[in-house]
Parts: structure tokens; sequence; C-alpha cells
């Protein structure tokens, strides 16, 4: 059983958990709760797990069911508190393999509906909008390489799984993939208020790409000018602008619902 804090094992896992540098290289993130790693053991990407003491004295079957195969430390409780990242932990963290997706597959799946982040800085906003791009259907999540972290703790744990079975990827030039999505055809949707029609009123059975910008400064100019339409979302009493995870959900689920009605 590991039960110091300075043991190598126990600060490689911290250093997963803060460092986006330290993930990128080792090519490995962090899970953690049953449904987490569960999800990770689901899709073959489990590499190891930490149970602490108490998960494992009191014999939990789902752990049975995740140890078996996949090599196992047990931690004390006290370091495992050290080396959880919610407030009350479940005890059980897992490593995990970071999936990868090409851009050529993410631009050539078959339902052709693309989410275009640019400069995404919240990590629940990124979690919450991967676990939504899923259930409408998406094709995939692109990126800006200026976006938040997709494997950050908060991320990861706001996808609910879905970060495991959502094609994504970072690109160097979100410009360069929006015109590639032109250039293939697909108009790129991105919300303004001026000249733009309600975001109901465009037929996006055909397919189409569709921009989230920051939180605060919106659609950066670059990727606004390679826009081909643009679109909003009718508000009520005195508001400006949704947030972006909300306003992704409607866009995205009206493209899912317009093409049920096929």
């Amino acid at each position: 059983m590991i039960t110091s804090e300075s043991n190598a094992q126990i600060k490689e896992v911290i250093k997963l958990l803060k460092q986006t540098k330290a993930r990128k290289k080792s090519n490995s993130f962090v899970v953690e709760g049953f449904k987490m790693v569960s999800e990770a053991t689901s899709y073959d990407k489990l590499k190891k797990v930490y149970v602490s003491e108490y998960i494992l004295e009191r014999g939990d079957e789902r752990l049975n069911d995740i140890i078996k195969g996949c090599p196992y430390e047990e931690v004390s409780d006290n370091v495992f508190k050290q080396m959880s990242d919610t407030v009350t932990p479940q005890g059980i963290i897992g490593i995990a393999d970071i999936p990868k997706y090409s851009i050529e597959s993410i631009l050539d799946d078959d339902k052709k509906t693309w989410l275009l982040l640019d400069n995404l800085r919240d990590p629940g906003n990124l979690g919450t909008i991967m676990r939504t791009a899923e259930g409408a259907g998406m094709s995939g999540v692109i990126l800006s390489k200026e976006s938040v972290d997709l494997f950050n703790p908060k991320v990861v744990r706001s996808t609910m799984g879905a970060i495991f079975r959502m094609p994504y990827i970072y690109v160097d030039s979100l410009v360069d993939t929006a015109r590639q999505i032109k250039e293939a055809g697909y108009r790129i949707y991105g919300t303004a208020m001026e000249g733009s029609v309600v975001y109901d009123e465009p037929d996006y059975t055909k397919g189409a790409g569709f921009v989230i910008g920051n939180e605060a400064n919106g659609v950066s100019d670059e990727v606004f000018a390679e826009m081909t339409d643009k679109i909003r979302i009718p508000m009520g009493g005195k508001l400006e602008s949704l947030n972006a995870a909300v306003a992704a959900a409607i866009v995205m689920y009206e493209a899912a619902r317009q093409k049920r009605k096929l």
C-alpha cells in the first residue's frame, strides 16, 4: 500500500491532474470516480488504477470488475485525498490513454455536422459541449489550439464519458479548417445580431459547421470572416447573449431535429 505523498507514482498522478504539458508528454490523463473509470475500461483506455484502502476493504463489486483486468495500487485514505481533484472522492482514480482522431476522419464522417470552438476557455463549457455534441449526433468537435485543454480534470468530469466517444481535434488554424469545410461544399454558421436570421430558418440537413466563440470576446475576426451565414438565437428580457454551451446545444439540436424530419 502507498502511504506517502512523496511516492513517485502519486507525484505523477498529481502532475497529470495539474499540467497540460505532462498529459501531452505521456499521452495520458486522469479519470476519477466509478463511472469515468468504468468508461475508460469499456473503451480499452485504462492503464492503471489507484484505489483507497477504504474502498478496497469494502469490497465493492464494481471495483472487482475493474481491477481484475487492470494493474492497481492500494493507497492510504489520507494520501488518496491529496491525489484526488474532487471534494468528495469516490476512492478510485484511473490513468487512461488520450483518445486520438485525425482531421480527415472527422471531416469525412457521414453526418457532416461539425462544431468549431474558437478559443473556448471555460472547462465546464467544454465538458458540457462534448456531452451535448454526442447526444446531438455531431461528426466532431474541432478546437482552436488556444482553447482549454479537453483533458483538464474539470472538463473530463463534465463530459460524463463522452470524452471517450465524441471525436475531437485541436487544429493549428481554425481558419484553415473552416476553409476546408467550405471548399467541400458546406456552409459555416456563426451567431451575430446584425445581418442574421433566426437559427431555425436555415436548412442544415445537407451538413454544416457551427462556430462558437470565446466566452468573453465572441468569435475572432479571422474566423468570423470565414463564416458564410450569420444566425441569432432570439432572447427575451434584457439579455445580450447566452452561455456558450447553451448556445452550442441549441444550434446542434436544431440540426439534429431537422435531420430527424427527413
